[in-house]
């Protein structure tokens, strides 16, 4: 695990700048690239702001999932003001919730004081985790897998938003805009003509983000998502991708998050967990 403590003005453990603006860019991009009619319905606007990122959708259906911020202290320090900023932004837009992710290096000594000030409330937390660009384990499937075309792109994004638990429609059809894009490479498990298993990559530099995969219920147990990882490794191998990066919900007392095991047999290892911390306006 990353837990070292960055001087004051050094620059941050490559392992974090790695791990967190990977992840901030392919956010970025998802939402930015939205076409301009699913931006309006949803009420989307994404900003940049002292070298992180601030997403606000104000229609979320997801309840709050996509408003985010995130991508802070690599370049220059998070600090209480940058916080109040994020904040500032979000109410501006009319969003009810929002999610600031910053890997715990990055924060503010007397982040324990600033936080409950700025009504920020602590949620759950992350595993951010790095792999290496040596080929993943090999696995097979009953499934055909392969990249994602423009004719299955709607019926690859339904089955993403349905594996995630969020609501088809104009959610949809922002995650389906990826198709084409040159930055992202989603994979698709078909059962006959029917697509069941979803997964995606986006690259960025010498960079890729393992940025989700999900599965339709009835098609679990049958290897998609380890195929999904041999696919994607070697896509990013191919592009020249020196670190791979990925992030899933830490497990509690109890709990069994199966995408963190896929992970850790795909190659990949833990570097830090991350706290979110999660701002309500005074009226949600």
């Amino acid at each position: 695990m990353d837990t070292a403590t960055d001087d004051a003005g050094a620059r941050p453990p490559r392992d974090r700048a790695d791990a967190e603006q990977v992840e901030a860019e392919c956010l970025y991009a998802f939402e930015s690239g939205a076409p301009d009619e699913v931006k309006d319905e949803l009420g989307i606007a994404t900003h940049r702001l002292a070298g992180g990122v601030v997403l606000a959708m104000r229609h979320d259906p997801a309840g709050g999932y996509w408003n985010k911020a995130l991508g802070f202290g690599i370049t220059e320090p998070f600090t209480a003001e940058v916080a109040q900023t994020v904040i500032d932004t979000w109410r501006d837009h009319g969003t009810a919730t929002g999610t600031l992710q910053v890997a715990p290096t990055a924060l503010p000594a007397d982040w324990s004081e600033v936080a409950p000030r700025l009504g920020l409330a602590p949620g759950s937390s992350w595993v951010k985790l790095l792999r290496d660009p040596s080929p993943a384990p090999p696995a097979s499937t009953d499934l055909r897998v392969g990249e994602v075309t423009e004719e299955s792109a709607l019926e690859w994004a339904d089955v993403f938003c349905t594996g995630f638990g969020m609501p088809v429609g104009p959610l949809s059809r922002m995650l389906a805009a990826v198709v084409g894009h040159a930055g992202f490479h989603p994979f698709a498990a078909w059962d006959g003509d029917r697509v069941v298993a979803g997964a995606n990559l986006f690259l960025d530099g010498d960079r890729a983000s393992f940025c989700g995969a999900a599965t339709l219920v009835e098609a679990r147990g049958r290897g998609a998502q380890s195929r999904f990882f041999v696919e994607r490794v070697e896509t990013a191998r191919r592009a020249g991708g020196r670190v791979m990066v990925a992030e899933t919900w830490a497990e509690g007392e109890g709990q069994r998050n199966p995408s963190l095991h896929n992970l850790r047999r795909a190659g990949f290892r833990d570097a830090y967990l991350r706290q979110n911390w999660v701002w309500r306006a005074p009226s949600a």
